[in-house]
């Protein structure tokens, strides 16, 4: 079952339980507005109280995932403006890497600044071969205000993100995919149906273990290894009266396919 609804700058699909999210600004690189940031914000947390949504996938129309902020948006001419939108992008972040259902970055082109912020709040990034992604706030000499300090470092390691974002150099896929910020890269021709058969494929898993295996795996980078184990063996013990483990071990003895409900 497909559904789709659109606004201006923003394509909403959804395909059986994969919610696809696309940037619809491709005259400017899908660079984020104001207005674009709250339309993303609020399909998310629709999206979030949603059951039939399992997964969501961000994507960008034409040749860039997101280009960053529009730096030429009449709505950044007043001097509250910057502020305002490093609020909005950065409340934006924090949702996606908060969201308790797996966010899917697929990057078809150039991720750049708060594009690539984007990417590093999301929990797994896709990348089709021509894709190049980078940080480039340097090169203008803006600071960035949607976590890329904090998550860039935790995703490639303190010295690769100083070198990344010092230069601002736009790297291909592939660099990044050496780096570990990138999950696989794709053929060109063949994105979107690798990234389907992805989203289709998680969709398919429990909602529940999912979202308690991103809470769980989140947090473990800020807190003891002690602390962490213990948190662990809490949801653990409570996962065990779950429905969907319970359904899990009928399906693994019956020989059939699951049938989870995230509870």
């Amino acid at each position: 079952m497909e559904t789709t609804s659109n606004t201006q700058e923003l394509h909403r699909r959804q395909t059986n339980s994969v919610l696809w999210l696309k940037l619809n600004r491709p005259q400017a690189l899908n660079s984020l507005t104001l207005s674009l940031v709250d339309a993303l914000t609020t399909s998310i947390k629709d999206a979030q109280r949603d059951p039939d949504v399992r997964v969501i996938v961000l994507t960008g129309e034409g040749r860039a995932f997101c280009a960053g902020a529009d730096l030429k948006d009449p709505a950044r001419s007043r001097p509250e403006s910057g502020a305002e939108f490093v609020q909005a992008i950065g409340a934006l972040t924090e949702l996606i890497e908060a969201s308790g259902k797996p966010v899917i970055a697929a990057i078809n082109g150039i991720a750049v600044a708060g594009g690539m912020e984007i990417v590093l709040a999301c929990d797994l990034v896709f990348a089709a071969e021509s894709a190049r992604l980078g940080d480039a706030h340097s090169n203008y000499a803006l600071f960035p205000g949607g976590g890329a300090t904090a998550r860039l470092p935790r995703k490639i390691g303190l010295n690769n993100a100083k070198l990344v974002m010092f230069t601002g150099d736009i790297q291909p896929a592939s660099d990044w995919k050496a780096l570990g910020l990138v999950s696989q890269v794709f053929a060109d021709d063949s994105f979107i149906d690798d990234v389907s058969a992805f989203a289709a494929k998680l969709a398919a898993k429990s909602p529940l273990v999912l979202a308690r295996m991103k809470q769980a795996l989140n947090d473990a980078l800020d807190q003891p290894v002690s602390i962490g184990l213990r948190y662990e063996r809490a949801l653990s013990n409570l996962h065990h009266f779950s429905a969907d483990r319970v359904e899990g071990l009928a399906a693994f003895k019956e020989k059939r396919p699951p049938q989870f409900t995230g509870k």
